[in-house]
């Protein structure tokens, strides 16, 4: 939130009035300290003897920093009642209601101010922040806006303007707002806005500008002191960067600032006990989500006689089918939204849960500083992020042979823990494919469909242009690509033009629910990876979908998901070294229906083999968890857990 000038108090000459303005100093001398709750004693005392509004206002702003916001929404309705047009009054009062995490009443507030003209910019932004965090992003806009149009120069203010664009789907206008904000100038936000702008040029397709952006942002990174804390784009570095130990040393300087920022709890041991093993699981995306798509049935699958399995959820009640099946899948399920880290913190402690596993990471609306205040004895890092999380506090990451082979042990902070298939979990009872015709899909009947249905950020100039020669040597292909944002399209059909591709053989689907999406993939003849990043959840729906995927493996978590899953379906003759065998592979297959119609078969027969079954997923994971126990338990420090068949 923007910062807030608070009004002096005028000094009484009365007696009443000389010792009310004492305390109000012995306030601020405490506040200067962050010494928040005795600051509040104070201008509490200063605003009971004189009703002066500035003692009030005093009082509220250090209730709030003090953790105290009811009581400051107390003082500010009687305060507002009394001074119906004072705007510092409603803007504060807002704040208390945004730490009760009630965005709907800080909005309410406001809005209710009588006097338009009275709106300052603190104001503006206030409102632009709520609106934004209930979604109202064409609102927040205006109301960034008008914030602007007090103060041009709000650095803070086109950044968080920026993201209402991001939302709204449009990235190149996201892009120039956090331009802007970093001509203004973000402190030492600078790094993690400057890979946010590359990650935004690259959603837009906007290839020149991305590259620049991505090379300003690795000289700075390499710049950076190894042993620095400092806030960086963790996953950004981790999805659109080909080097591991790069990637490493952002997501260490990343993990210490958010380890700087908080005072962890008194570290517990691990203690053998008779009861079950306590799991908790961390994320703010239990709900229509990738990650609780996936492991839905395996939370439903926990041996419930061997382990208690809490979800600990950070994200909102999106009131989804979804949402519902996974806060039924555990024992308990705990709400956490619009609580503090070290709320959350404190709650995961009180369950005493021995191992805690983040399924969230430092992707958007992390809450990985939850787990530098260790809550539990063993801290695990495993499927929301793809790669290491850098951090110290975390002990194991949960990969498999391939995505995480024990060789690649120094590109990662936590020890390497090997499940025996694969890392990600599936279900085996999502939707199946329902039949349709292609026309259906807006598809040509007799068209080769190579499908690239990918977020728009993993679509680099290489690829597309590998692309674009898979086109030029298949004359009776067209390539299927996702509508992803408001820029994507008119981005790649510029793009194919550029190739000499009549751009006709383009063809741009909506984002659909994941059921039509399903029935819709099984469309396609080939699936199309992308590198440095492949298709990680989507990389799964194609191969239950019957769509093969071909991958380009590398030397990155996020480049060999996609070989991981292949090689669990056992077809490693699609897992490339390289994009001329990845050329090759394509073009092989594209003139054989006869042998794209046997995997097919093999696939949708294999939707009941290992790959998709999340009961067994469990079964595997709990005994590494087990494993991980034991271990801790003895004494012993965290080591690498190799497969065990």
């Amino acid at each position: 939130m923007s910062s807030l000038a608070l009004p002096e108090p005028a000094v009484a000459r009365s007696a009443k009035g000389r010792r009310a303005h004492r305390h109000f100093l012995d306030g601020r001398a405490h506040a200067s300290k962050e010494q928040w709750p005795r600051a509040v004693q104070s201008y509490e005392r200063a605003a009971d003897l004189l009703h002066d509004s500035a003692y009030a206002l005093a009082a509220a702003h250090a209730a709030i920093k003090a953790a105290q916001p009811r009581n400051a929404v107390t003082r500010l309705r009687k305060l507002r009642q009394a001074n119906p047009e004072l705007t510092l009054g409603y803007t504060l009062e807002s704040h208390a209601w945004l730490e009760l995490g009630r965005v709907d009443e800080a909005v309410a507030v406001l809005q209710s101010l009588p006097a338009p003209a009275a709106r300052d910019h603190t104001y503006h932004v206030s409102l632009a922040v709520g609106l934004q965090r209930l979604g109202r992003h064409e609102s927040a806009v205006h109301s960034f806006m008008a914030a602007l149009a007090l103060k041009i120069d709000d650095a803070l203010s086109h950044f968080r303007m920026g993201m209402s664009f991001k939302d709204l789907g449009l990235k190149a206008e996201a892009a120039e707002c956090v331009r802007t904000a970093l001509v203004l100038g973000l402190g030492s936000s600078e790094l993690s806005a400057r890979a946010l702008l590359a990650f935004l040029e690259r959603e837009a397709c906007r290839w020149d500008e991305a590259d620049r952006e991505l090379a300003t942002l690795r000289a700075a990174v390499r710049a950076a002191p190894a042993e620095a804390a400092v806030e960086t784009g963790a996953f950004v570095h981790a999805v659109l960067v080909g080097d591991a130990a790069e990637q490493c040393k952002v997501a260490r300087l990343y993990a210490r600032h958010l380890a700087g920022q908080c005072v962890a709890l008194p570290r517990k041991p691990a203690r053998a006990h008779d009861g079950r093993l306590r799991v908790g699981y961390l994320s703010a995306d239990f709900h229509q989500h990738a990650t609780s798509q996936l492991a839905v049935q395996m939370f439903e699958a926990h041996d419930r006689a061997r382990f208690e399995v809490t979800l600990f959820s950070a994200g909102p009640d999106d009131r989804t089918p979804l949402r519902e099946r996974v806060r039924n899948s555990a024992e308990h399920f705990v709400d956490l939204h619009g609580q503090g880290m070290a709320q959350m913190a404190a709650a995961i402690r009180e369950r005493e849960i021995d191992i805690l596993v983040d399924a969230k990471g430092a992707t958007a609306g992390s809450v990985m500083q939850v787990m530098a205040y260790r809550p539990a004895p063993l801290q695990v890092n495993w499927l929301g992020f793809p790669g290491t999380s850098g951090a110290d506090y975390i002990d194991y990451l949960i990969g498999d042979p391939v995505l995480t082979p024990l060789e690649h042990a120094a590109h990662f902070s936590e020890c390497i823990a090997q499940m025996p298939l694969c890392y990600q979990p599936n279900d085996s009872e999502r939707a199946l494919p329902q039949p349709a015709s292609r026309a259906t899909w807006g598809l040509p009947d007799e068209a080769l469909v190579l499908c690239g249905f990918h977020q728009s950020y993993k679509i680099s100039r290489e690829v597309f242009a590998t692309w674009c020669r898979l086109l030029h040597a298949l004359p009776a292909a067209v390539l299927w690509l996702l509508r992803w944002n408001a820029n994507v399209q008119s981005a790649l059909t510029a793009a194919a033009a550029a190739h000499g591709i009549d751009t006709s053989r383009l063809v741009f689907a909506p984002v659909l629910p994941a059921d039509q999406h399903l029935s819709r993939l099984a469309a396609a003849d080939v699936f199309l990876d992308t590198w440095p990043c492949n298709a990680h959840t989507t990389a799964s729906e194609a191969l239950w979908a019957g769509v093969p995927p071909v991958t380009v493996v590398g030397q990155t978590f996020a480049q060999r998901v996609a070989a991981s899953l292949l090689r669990a379906s056992d077809l490693p003759e699609l897992v490339c070294p390289d994009v001329t065998h990845y050329e090759q592979t394509v073009r092989r297959l594209a003139g054989d229906p006869r042998h794209r119609g046997e995997l097919r078969s093999r696939l949708c027969a294999q939707r009941t083999l290992a790959l998709f079954d999340g009961r067994r997923f469990a079964r595997d994971v709990e005994a590494l968890y087990e494993r991980m126990w034991a271990r801790a338990v003895a004494g012993q420090p965290p080591a690498p857990l190799p497969a065990q068949p």
